[in-house]
């Protein structure tokens, strides 16, 4: 073990000596390997940052993995006894949804049926022509001509998609806090319902001037919203998150079809709640078929997808490397056969083969992990030049932290490119024979 030692040590000494006193050629095949590196890099990189991306939307639209996700509909006496069951729970959280108009009274909204306030006459199925209506789930149809009641004119009005919350439901989606606070589920509820929007909602509340009161189908009375702050919540049509009991001080759960149903999200250790909620349900005379419950798992729905994309750009990237191999094997061939004197004599004084042969492959190993750490910087650095240039655009790119995994398949590669471009050139360097001093 210690010889072995000793002659790792010396051959990556000599190999040091042997790059040194050939820095041309050093360099030579650390460009030639760099694109190759670099490729494979990169596409690493993206790869890592597109599932990072792709799981974050995922997690935001239906929540992180792990998380139970459960349907209650909206009967009988179905929403009150949920909302009953999950108070003061923070293991378990339900959502409700409904719509909302804020602004002016007595006026069309902007975007009818809270279609994105960008594009708000293509919103619907008819282009925006005729009243929509939103269920909780947010689908939208708009509603038959027998149905629809003549038209106010359009003013200072949005309309949005609105969720009552029974608590903090950012650990099972993560909602990102923009600017303001989120919503404080201690103390008593507020007759004023205190509100965070969206980006897109505040966007629109930014760009128009709307007065503050709310509109709730089947409420009491119009209440004023108090906005406490925004989130990005991954959508772009405009939604509002409210305390669930700040939302039914206005409109009761009793509203026939207002809710649609009700959402339940839970931590797997919290299987008491869904078992005394559906211990109360089926009491309530709802059947078994009516609610039912799944395990998220959005890493395991895109990670079939993102692994055929990566092995695609990464074959790509294999013959971008091939050539920088290819490049290093013609620069070792040529330095052995300058060398040749020189390995002779080592073999004249006794070095073994196996040593000259590490010699060469130390050189050749050694390039390629230099052009490694050369491809990482790089490549890290363009990454934070393009998460300042697209961070406004995709706010995930902003914060983004050059991925370890692929640095550490830099490396790797950078390793391997050396080792096939060495191999060749490091047999041949053992195989000169020890006549070949005499002859020189």
């Amino acid at each position: 073990m210690r010889r072995f030692s000793g002659r790792l040590r010396s051959a990556l000494i000599i190999g040091v000596q042997g790059i040194r006193a050939r820095k041309t050629r050093t360099l030579l095949s650390i460009v030639s390997l760099f694109l190759g590196v670099l490729a494979v890099v990169v596409v690493q990189a993206g790869a890592e940052t597109a599932n990072k991306a792709a799981l974050a939307n995922i997690e935001l639209m239906m929540g992180k993995d792990g998380t139970v996700q459960m349907w209650v509909p909206d009967d009988k006496h179905s929403i009150a006894l949920t909302l009953d069951t999950l108070k003061g729970r923070t293991d378990a959280v339900g959502t409700l949804g409904t719509s909302a108009i804020i602004g002016e009274p007595g006026v069309n909204p902007i975007n009818p049926g809270g279609g994105p306030l960008n594009q708000p006459m293509d919103y619907g199925p008819m282009g925006g022509g005729g009243q929509v209506y939103c269920d909780a789930r947010g689908y939208c149809k708009e509603l038959p001509p027998q149905q629809q009641a003549e038209q106010p004119p359009t003013g200072a009005a949005i309309e949005l998609g609105l969720t009552g919350l029974t608590g903090d439901v950012r650990p099972f989606r993560p909602y990102q806090l923009v600017s303001g606070q989120w919503l404080d589920f201690t103390g008593p509820p507020s007759l004023a319902p205190r509100i965070v929007v969206n980006r897109a909602a505040a966007a629109g509340f930014a760009k128009y001037q709307i007065p503050a009161e709310m509109r709730l189908r089947g409420a009491i009375a119009n209440p004023t919203p108090r906005i406490v702050g925004v989130v990005d919540d991954g959508q772009d049509r405009p939604l509002a998150y409210v305390r669930a009991d700040e939302l039914t001080n206005w409109v009761p759960t009793s509203t026939p079809g207002l809710y649609g149903g009700m959402e339940v999200l839970r931590t797997q250790d919290a299987y008491d709640v869904e078992q005394v909620l559906k211990r109360r349900l089926l009491a309530d005379g709802l059947t078994s078929d009516q609610f039912s419950s799944m395990l998220i798992q959005s890493k395991k729905e895109i990670e079939g997808q993102l692994k055929m994309f990566r092995l695609i750009f990464l074959g790509i990237a294999g013959l971008v490397l091939l050539i920088g191999v290819a490049g290093i094997l013609n620069v070792g061939l040529a330095t052995v056969g300058e060398r040749v004197e020189e390995f002779a004599l080592r073999r004249a004084v006794g070095t073994p083969r196996s040593l000259l042969a590490g010699i060469v492959l130390a050189e050749t190993l050694l390039t390629g992990l230099f052009t490694a750490t050369a491809a990482i910087g790089v490549a890290s650095v363009c990454l934070k030049i393009v998460g300042r240039i697209l961070g406004g655009r995709e706010p995930i790119l902003a914060n983004m932290e050059f991925p370890w995994q692929a640095g550490l398949a830099g490396i790797v590669a950078g390793l391997v490119a050396g080792l096939l471009g060495g191999l060749i050139p490091a047999i041949r360097a053992a195989r000169i024979p020890i006549a070949t001093v005499m002859r020189a």
